[in-house]
């Protein structure tokens, strides 16, 4: 009986077992089968597919990296960062051995731009594997984008010494030096990206930058025609190559360049350019032939729907060369309405506006440039034209105002100082005029102009 009770409970525990084990491979079965559903709807770009088929197999499997792993790529891939940093947190914490999530959530936070937070992570995995020169290079990445550009230069260097052909990493150190005002140091890292991706447009163009402010315009231009060979569909490559032979002297060859941008497309940059390139042959030739063929390519691209403000300010300028006051008047005002505004526009359009005797809008034209400008270095010329402006309206007030703050940049311009005193008398504020021209004695006691307006305060 005993015997007959073992038996009985072996066989139990074994069918028990037998289920046990058939229950687990029936689950891996499944969990497999889920993972090969999510790469295959990845595949076939179906990512609602792939994230409920991971998810699937996360459900049978939750101490799994791999799933929340590929999920994770699948919500990045999406753009739903916030759950792919997710999942790539959890595929860290199941395996901290692992260094591809770690890489993967690195690459998320830089793409959410926490770069303090990606150069953390980057660290996390270098810590795992320090021999990787691209993550080493992606962390000298995130040290750059957070403004850290020391940390950031000694990192890519790391990477260097890991692999010396990354051009991406070449690059990178060339753009920290650029921004340290190490400019040949600079150059050469540069050189040395392109001298391995020669089509590597970024590092051409900071290139031709650096070699444009150093004067080298043979070498600037070299890198300029290499970058419009390289990128052909983008009509802006020769409009910077036909510039930048202008500003060399090969007024000649930028014809040609531009000319022949203007065959494959009319877009009204490359008719600003050509007009640019004829303008300044007119004023440095004083030729009116040339004016001529400014006004034509100038005129076309003003006339566009889309013309910006900077192409209406040229053409504008063309008209007031021309001595076509009424038209220039009508571009530039135009221009002054178009955004992004060119700033220039509104000082152009003040001195058309206050010759044609339009007095209020030329002096609402200053006022606005003032306000857009920060760093004005015509700042005293352009508050005394607004000041020269509102007493001829009869608004001595704001003449005082703009007299004042151009004498807060240049405090001791006794001309300045001259113009204030008698802008205050007109104003009726006579105890100020007085004191301003006190001011004024004290540093040129014999001034002539500042003594008759003392005698005019004294008798007001």
């Amino acid at each position: 009986m005993k015997k007959a009770l073992f038996l009985a409970a072996a066989l139990a525990l074994s069918a028990v077992a037998v289920a046990l084990a058939y229950q687990a491979a029936a689950r891996d079965r499944d969990y497999r089968t889920q993972l090969a559903r999510g790469d295959t709807a990845l595949r076939d770009e179906q990512t609602f597919g792939a994230i409920e088929a991971y998810s699937g197999a996360i459900a049978l499997r939750p101490d799994s990296m791999l799933p929340h792993l590929r999920r994770g790529e699948t919500y990045q891939r999406r753009g739903e960062l916030e759950e792919a940093a997710r999942d790539f947190r959890a595929a860290a914490t199941l395996d901290p051995t692992a260094t591809r999530p770690l890489e993967a959530l690195g690459d998320v936070l830089y793409q959410m731009k926490r770069f303090e937070r990606a150069a953390e992570t980057y660290t996390r995995n270098l810590r795992v594997d320090d021999r990787s020169a691209g993550v080493t290079y992606k962390l000298a990445l995130a040290h750059y984008r957070n403004g850290d550009v020391d940390e950031a230069l000694s990192t890519v260097a790391s990477a260097l010494r890991l692999n010396d052909r990354l051009p991406d990493a070449t690059y990178l150190r060339g753009l920290c030096l650029r921004d340290e005002n190490r400019t040949d140091e600079a150059v050469e890292a540069f050189k040395r990206t392109v001298a391995l991706a020669p089509d590597h447009i970024a590092a051409r163009e900071e290139l031709a930058d650096l070699y444009g402010s150093t004067g080298h315009r043979d070498e600037e231009l070299d890198q300029l025609q290499m970058i419009a060979g390289l990128d052909r569909d983008h009509v802006e490559r020769q409009v910077a190559l036909g510039l930048a032979q202008a500003r060399a002297g090969h007024e000649e060859a930028a014809v040609l360049t531009l000319g022949s941008a203007l065959e494959r497309t009319g877009q009204p940059l490359v008719y600003r350019a050509l007009g640019q390139v004829w303008l300044d042959r007119a004023q440095s030739h004083n030729d009116r032939v040339y004016l001529s063929k400014a006004l034509e390519a100038l005129g076309r691209g003003a006339s566009s729907p889309d013309a910006t403000s900077d192409i209406l300010t040229l053409y504008g300028r063309a008209l007031l060369l021309d001595e076509q006051f009424d038209a220039a008047e009508a571009a530039l005002q135009q221009a002054s309405t178009r955004y992004p505004l060119e700033p220039a526009s509104l000082v152009l359009y003040a001195t058309v506006a206050e010759r044609q005797g339009h007095l209020d809008a030329g002096r609402q034209a200053l006022i606005d440039y003032a306000g857009l400008v920060a760093d004005d270095a015509e700042g005293v010329a352009h508050a005394t034209r607004i000041a020269g402006l509102s007493l001829k309206l009869n608004d001595a007030p704001t003449a005082v105002t703009w007299l004042e703050r151009a004498l807060r940049i240049g405090p001791d311009d006794v001309r300045l100082i001259v113009q204030l005193a008698d802008a205050q008398i007109r104003a009726g504020d006579v105890s100020a005029a007085r004191a301003t021209i006190a001011r004024g004695l004290e540093k040129e006691p014999t001034n002539r102009a500042l003594l008759t307006l003392s005698r005019r305060a004294s008798r007001t």
